[in-house]
């Protein structure tokens, strides 16, 4: 299985370019680009592109994955009018899917219906996008805060059954798959490996990979909160899983001044390395 991470950090501090090198530099034989922007005009340049595309190039590294923007009123209004310059950008990478956030529109407990259908409109209106440009969609599981006691519970696809039906009402495994984000699962009371399970094989076509407390989304590197990984490797092995185990574990980074960052990536994937490996031994037995 190959092994990759997100580019957030490493290019918010040494920009695009020098970002993509460092992490490259580390390791990863694939990575995850990291295009949830606050706005548009934040993409990197067709220069910085094709500065990032040849380095790429001459470590070997793919760039199977990508990250679209999100949230709603900001979204809504800033983003999708022109939706289709990060699908243009994600397919000069040659980006086979991109992690695009279901819409949260609010309180979900009492409107799960109306968000559901809401969700099946919005990532079908997505399809000629994702003809155009070749990038299928990955759907996400969800959390927010409780408006009173400001503890997370569920939202959209917070449930693996529902995220898991939300798939499978879109009914186009050609241009869908989900990503199921195992920091998120124990956020909202649930357990990442039976998360897997429900999901399984067919539905499941990519991760984002990080461990919290089971409290707070902390995103940080696994082994640093309380997912049991063995059990996480386990469940992926058991399914079959076929996509690459991807670190969503940036805020590792935050702690360490600028100059320690390459050793810190180092580190990441060698933790991404060794855990990948694991899933590949379970899938033996």
């Amino acid at each position: 299985m190959l092994f990759a991470t997100q580019t957030q950090c490493p290019v918010a501090a040494f920009g695009f370019a020098q970002g993509i090198k460092l992490l490259c530099e580390a390791g990863y034989p694939v990575l995850d680009l990291s295009l949830d922007v606050a706005d548009l005009s934040a993409l990197p340049t067709d220069e910085e592109a094709k500065e990032a595309l040849a380095i790429g190039k001459s470590f070997g590294v793919l760039f199977n994955q990508a990250h679209a923007p999100f949230g709603y009123q900001k979204f809504i209004t800033k983003i999708q009018p022109e939706f289709w310059r990060v699908f243009a950008f994600a397919s000069k990478f040659g980006v086979k899917q991109m992690i695009v956030h279901p819409l949260q529109p609010g309180r979900y407990y009492g409107h799960e219906k109306e968000i559901f259908d809401l969700n099946v409109s919005f990532y079908r209106s997505l399809l000629p996008l994702i003809k155009e440009y070749g990038v299928k969609v990955a759907i996400e599981n969800m959390w927010q805060y409780h408006p009173v006691c400001r503890r997370i519970v569920d939202d959209i696809c917070a449930d693996p059954k529902e995220l898991a039906n939300l798939y499978d009402a879109l009914d186009d495994p050609d241009h869908y798959t989900v990503c199921l984000d195992i920091g998120h699962v124990p956020l909202c009371n649930r357990e990442p490996e039976d998360a897997i399970r429900i999901i399984g094989h067919d539905r499941l076509g990519a991760l984002h990979v990080h461990d919290v407390d089971y409290v707070n989304d902390l995103h940080v590197l696994p082994g640093l909160g309380k997912i049991k990984w063995d059990e996480v490797c386990r469940a992926l092995g058991e399914i079959d899983y076929k996509g690459d185990f991807t670190l969503e574990s940036d805020n590792t980074f935050i702690p360490f001044e600028k100059e320690f960052y390459p050793g810190v990536a180092r580190f990441m994937a060698e933790r991404a390395k060794f855990l990948a490996g694991k899933v590949d031994e379970y899938r033996k037995h």
